[in-house]
């Protein structure tokens, strides 16, 4: 064996409800304009083709509760509220049964976005990640196994910033399903345990400025909050 020349951080783990051992963070993959509405507000018509996705690292992952400062290079940084799901066991190229039983858990997310560097990079055609990759930017809940939560389609899905309501729809407004999501996505990588997909925010996005409190949630899991303190 060699000797590392440095040690990296170690990786984030997610509490899960009920249970001692954690849901450690591995890769994190999002998808894109997975709700009418939001599609819509972007300014973009709903496309079902398929899905398309775009990355988050998993050093850039935090717990909910956090107090993280406003990031550099952005005047218009938003909050996107969604529901994560948590691969559980290896699936490639899965049809749906075993897209379903592919998913150990399920929790609230946030995909925080510096919305002007994603919408300057995207109008020259170039790749998202100054404005989705930010460091704290993929914010996790406590994760809840799939014995005790299912995404019925009339779960309420909501966000507040300084308790004031800014989204709030239901999960029946997902474009493309959960377990049609995995199945096209395990069609490009071989998705393993660690692995978490974020599945897309409803209409009403918007900026946060440093002071800010986010507060989220799922009906049935675990909320989500997030304070954001003055720039470093």
């Amino acid at each position: 064996m060699h000797d590392s020349l440095f040690s990296l951080p170690e990786p984030v783990t997610i509490p899960v409800r009920g249970e001692t051992s954690e849901y450690p963070v591995g890769r994190i993959f999002c998808v894109g304009r997975n709700y009418a509405a939001h599609a819509a507000e972007m300014g973009h018509d709903v496309d079902r083709e398929a899905p398309f996705y775009f990355t988050k690292s998993a050093p850039n992952a935090i717990l909910s509760g956090a107090t993280v400062p406003y990031p550099p290079g952005t005047g218009n940084y938003h909050h996107e509220m969604e529901l994560a799901v948590a691969i559980g066991q290896p699936v490639f190229r899965a049809n749906s049964a075993e897209a379903w039983n592919a998913v150990y858990a399920y929790g609230c997310a946030l995909d925080m976005t510096r919305r002007d560097l994603q919408i300057r990079e995207r109008n020259k055609q170039r790749p998202w990640d100054l404005g989705k990759d930010v460091e704290n930017g993929a914010v996790f809940a406590p994760l809840t196994r799939t014995a005790d939560w299912s995404p019925d389609d009339d779960k309420r899905i909501h966000l507040s910033v300084n308790g004031e309501i800014r989204q709030d729809a239901k999960l029946d407004e997902l474009i493309w399903k959960i377990d049609e999501i995995i199945s096209h996505l395990s069609g490009f990588y071989h998705l393993r345990p660690g692995d978490l997909i974020l599945t897309g925010t409803p209409a009403g996005v918007g900026p946060v400025v440093a002071g800010d409190v986010i507060d989220g949630g799922i009906e049935g899991l675990d909320p989500i909050q997030l304070t954001l303190s003055d720039a470093q």
